[in-house]
């Protein structure tokens, strides 16, 4: 049994390494992924576990995502982490993810030795709406600032992040420069211009919607829906998303 348990984990391994090696050939364009991270709650809900405990199950499990995704050489990931929604969550939980974040920013060793360089989008530190505490401003600026040198995957976090809100700033930003409206324009107004389009965008935890993230960048990339919570996603499913990018 145990053997035909490893052959089976092989045999598959191998047909989806063969699958993400077709996308992530020699000649190719960048390939970006986008995550949706849902699901902590639900997932610390059916253990008996506070909400809490459940985004810290999370955070560990984007860390070995990033590894992961590293590892298949993964141009860009992006990942929603904290919404422009979630400040009306209770106080304790927000305190919480906010804490998370700081850390995930903190990991700068672990992200210089597997070549990330740290990237972020979301309201602007210095503009009306911005709640986003000092601490996780200075955590973000540092991080980026201390990976900024490397040339591997570029690790995108959303955070204080609305798809609506970066598309109404930049059609105002647009207005006011008198600027016609158009696509390359609108582009070159979002809060990154340099990310390139979503090859495939992950959404966890049985939830088929896009929740107002990166709704001008996915255009034209795959979805990959899978059942599982955030803190049970693993290599395994990234390599299943990856795979859509082929077919």
């Amino acid at each position: 049994m145990i053997v035909e348990t490893m052959l089976s984990s092989f045999y598959s391994g191998l047909l989806l390494s063969l699958s993400v090696s077709s996308v992530l050939g020699v000649s190719r364009k960048p390939v970006h992924v986008a995550c949706i991270m849902d699901g902590n709650g639900r997932w610390a809900r059916k253990r008996g576990l506070p909400r809490t405990a459940g985004h810290t199950a999370g955070e560990e499990t984007l860390s070995d995502v990033v590894r992961a995704a590293s590892k298949r050489e993964i141009d860009y990931l992006t990942v929603f982490g904290f919404s422009t929604e979630n400040w009306v969550r209770p106080r304790a939980e927000v305190k919480h993810i906010l804490g998370l974040h700081k850390k995930l920013f903190g990991r700068i060793a672990e992200l210089n030795e597997n070549n990330i360089r740290v990237n972020w989008i979301g309201r602007p530190f210095d503009e009306p709406g911005s709640q986003t505490p000092v601490y996780v401003q200075r955590a973000i600026r540092k991080a980026i600032q201390d990976t900024a040198k490397n040339t591997g995957m570029v690790l995108t976090v959303a955070f204080d992040y609305g798809s609506r809100a970066e598309l109404t700033r930049a059609a105002e930003k647009l207005v006011k420069s008198g600027e016609t409206l158009n696509v390359e324009n609108l582009t070159k107004n979002l809060y990154d211009t340099l990310l390139p389009p979503v090859d495939v965008i992950v959404r966890t935890s049985g939830e088929s919607r896009i929740s107002n993230f990166l709704l001008w960048q996915i255009s034209n990339a795959k979805i990959y829906f899978t059942d599982r919570p955030w803190p049970d996603f693993d290599a395994i499913e990234l390599d299943a998303a990856l795979a859509l990018i082929d077919n």
